[in-house]
């Protein structure tokens, strides 16, 4: 164990320590957001009313969808542990930082993410069940290995990344349709500025790791500044759909329509910077993007509960 790691070790000893080391290794903050847009989906299949939104059907959904979504995530830095302990931002999680083996992380992650999909199953039905399961498939099978091989990782990865509001629908209404796609697209696009302002801000952590985001390939900066612009205005339209497909009233649209631009103009104003990932001076407007796209997606989706048409 080296010398900057020993410390906090022996600071996260004991048993609370060690539930703190369980909660980083699901993203226990990943793995709420996750849930949240989980319940959103399950409150609009299940038409709103407070039956939908307190219920133990409810309760049984979130619950698996947590599972699943807290296992994948250990799975993930079981198989990022290397790059993980090359990167600042990452160096102190349970595997690198030698509080927990990869071992013990592994079969963690595959009974809490298969134990969840089994669970969702049969406390819902089979078609969420199988869906929770492709969705772990392809975040670990294809986004995970090719972060070290291509900046397409992103948008292969915002697929898997999009699918709890679907699972939401689905463990409600057992059935897919255009309401859980406008879900999926609003969640599809929102992850891009997301995603790639985290990189822009990590840039030298992620070379480092030899993970290839966007931003570490293109040095100037342009070709991540014009995904950030084009999904962010793609989102404003997709982020109307809910009204009419009949899913939310005026009031969400007229919300939407404002949250959607303010993001946009976040993005607007990193492209416009004309500034390179390397550049210190481009890191505050790429903060600031970061910080909007995470009070975006919750603001939206609670928006789109209070006023849900039923």
């Amino acid at each position: 164990m080296s010398a900057a790691t020993q410390p906090l070790t022996l600071a996260r000893a004991g048993s609370w320590g060690r539930v703190r080391d369980y909660a980083e290794l699901m993203k226990l903050r990943v793995t709420s957001l996750v849930m949240m847009t989980a319940w959103c989906g399950y409150y609009l299949g299940a038409a709103g009313g407070e039956a939908a939104a307190w219920s133990w059907a409810m309760a049984h959904t979130l619950l698996g969808i947590g599972m699943v979504a807290g296992g994948t995530s250990a799975l993930n830095q079981v198989m990022e542990c290397e790059a993980d302990a090359l990167m600042r931002r990452t160096e102190r999680r349970p595997l690198p930082g030698g509080r927990m083996s990869r071992r013990h992380a592994t079969l963690l992650g595959v009974m809490v993410t298969l134990g969840g999909a089994a669970y969702l199953s049969l406390a819902t039905n089979a078609l969420t069940g199988a869906l929770a399961v492709a969705t772990a498939a392809a975040y670990l099978g294809v986004y995970t290995p090719l972060k070290k091989v291509s900046p397409v990782c992103t948008f292969l990865g915002a697929f898997p990344g999009a699918m709890p509001p679907v699972l939401g629908w689905t463990a409600a209404r057992n059935s897919l349709g255009w309401e859980p796609l406008a879900l999926f697209a609003i969640v599809f696009f929102w992850q891009f500025p997301h995603f790639l302002s985290i990189a822009w801000l990590y840039r030298e952590d992620y070379e480092r790791a030899r993970i290839a985001m966007l931003p570490v390939v293109d040095g100037d900066g342009r070709a991540t500044a014009r995904e950030v612009e084009f999904y962010g205005l793609a989102l404003v339209p997709v982020s109307l759909a809910p009204t009419f497909l009949g899913m939310a009233g005026w009031w969400y649209l007229a919300g939407a329509l404002v949250l959607s631009l303010a993001y946009l103009g976040y993005g607007v104003r990193l492209a416009t910077a004309n500034l390179p990932p390397s550049s210190p001076q481009s890191k505050p407007y790429a903060r600031q993007l970061l910080q909007a796209s995470i009070v975006y997606l919750p603001l939206l989706f609670a928006l789109m509960v209070v006023n849900a048409t039923g």
